[in-house]
């Protein structure tokens, strides 16, 4: 039996509080992975149960009919297991109310964007779906693909300028650094060859705010959904296991209503730059040194990884000595406290998160991950002995005979195979356009 609005929930299970039935859908969300699941969506269901309304949550998936298939049936109910070495807590999503296909029917999607109760879009497509080229700049020709979020963003803001409707807030969700300014810039271009007469009113209408988001989502296997289902009595397909710390840091800038995310622990800022950089830097860059690192050792997941007498000192210093002295810390902002609880969170044995999973895409998250460390430490004359030792893992990475995980997954085992790979990936003309360059 598949988890229903109608399931009789064990008592020790969380449950939405708050009338699903009565919620109109204030957000759509477009890519409805198992992260925005077990974040941004829980944020939105804890604000509704503080008594927020009308923030139901429309997901988009662009392609794969999956999350769709796993929670439409479920009439968008969820459970998010909230693993720890203390044992699990077990609660139920109601936010999400649909999932659409874009790939199935894009007009619905139009439709969802433009409609005159959305105030807000979200993203969460990982760093590749911006389709940004080596210079930061739109690939327009992958943009105006059916795939593309720029595709249907730029349609239902047109019928929204057409209807005199408000303009929206687009809020990026993604590991990119200035986030926020990289959507809106990349908005505009695409506006500007697609919907010249957009542009003004964009500027002036729509928002984009930088954000910060931090909550470690393993994917979910089915040992994961079976003892879910030990525990409701049913069948929960759209069943995500997660951490029990989170974090959401917004910048405070909002075309129009939002939740109020700051009173259910998110925090809005007028600077996130801070916050990113130590995310990206020192969690972001020690998980990918990990994930290359801990895979060349024999490892399988974080929590083996991190507890390697010879990996674990590398990834300390990565942290503390490598990424920390590069960050402008906000007032009150602990980065040595930051990085005691990141290694905590690594060393959790309840939460198997795969180094394979950590690992794709390196070539999209390497920049702001490593190189922007690397190129602060080069302009002062310093060496990173871990960044160095991370970029060798990943090149014996590129080199192995099993499947990349990456859209240059073909050019990236090319560079990575001679005798010159730093040079071919990193120099001049190399793969990777960054500002530091290999010594």
């Amino acid at each position: 039996m598949r988890l229903s609005p109608r399931t009789d929930l064990p008592a020790a299970v969380g449950r939405p509080a708050y009338d699903r039935t009565a919620q109109a859908a204030g957000i759509v969300h477009i890519g409805i992975g198992a992260f925005h699941r077990a974040h941004q969506a829980v944020y939105t269901d804890d604000a509704m149960g503080a008594g927020d309304r009308d923030w139901g949550i429309v997901g988009v998936s662009l392609r794969s009919g999956d999350v769709a298939a796993q929670l439409n049936p479920q009439d968008g109910l969820y459970t998010v297991s909230t693993r720890s070495a203390g044992g699990s807590e077990l609660r139920l999503i109601g936010a999400v109310q649909k999932v659409l296909v874009a790939a199935d029917d894009p007009q619905a999607v139009i439709d969802a964007i433009a409609a005159p109760a959305t105030h807000i879009v979200s993203f969460t497509v990982t760093e590749k779906g911006y389709l940004r080229r080596a210079d930061g700049s739109l690939d327009l020709a992958a943009a105006t693909e059916l795939s593309s979020l720029y595709r249907f963003v730029g349609a239902a803001l047109a019928v929204r300028k057409a209807a005199g409707l408000s303009g929206l807030t687009l809020l990026s969700c993604d590991n990119l650094a200035n986030n926020g300014s990289v959507l809106r810039r990349l908005m505009r271009e695409y506006l500007g060859s697609q919907h010249p007469d957009l542009v003004d009113w964009f500027d002036s209408e729509c928002r984009c705010p930088a954000t910060m988001i931090d909550r470690i989502v393993p994917a979910t296997t089915d040992a994961d959904r079976a003892a879910v289902e030990a525990t409701l009595g049913a069948r929960d397909e759209g069943a995500v296991v997660t951490e029990g710390f989170s974090q959401w840091v917004i910048e405070d800038d909002f075309a129009g209503p939002r939740p109020r995310w700051e009173a259910v622990s998110a925090e809005l800022v007028t600077d996130v730059a801070p916050y990113e950089t130590a995310k990206l830097r020192m969690l972001n860059g020690a998980h990918s040194a990990l994930a290359y690192i801990g895979l060349g050792g024999g490892h399988e997941f974080v929590h083996q990884a991190i507890a390697d007498p010879a990996i674990r000192p590398a990834i300390e210093r990565l942290m503390r000595n490598e990424a920390a002295p590069t960050i402008d810390a906000a007032p009150g902002q602990d980065l040595g406290a930051y990085a005691d609880a990141l290694l905590d969170r690594f060393a959790n044995p309840a939460l198997h998160h795969r180094l394979a999973q950590i690992a794709m895409d390196g070539s999209q998250k390497i920049p702001q991950r490593w190189l922007e460390t690397l190129a602060w430490h080069q302009a002062r004359g310093h060496r990173c002995p871990s960044l160095e030792a991370a970029i060798a893992a990943w090149i014996a990475f590129l080199r192995g005979d099993h499947p990349i995980d990456d859209p240059l997954a073909d050019r990236l085992r090319e560079a990575a195979a001679g005798p010159d790979a730093i040079e071919r990936l990193f120099g001049d003309g190399g793969l990777i356009t960054s500002d530091w360059r290999p010594a």
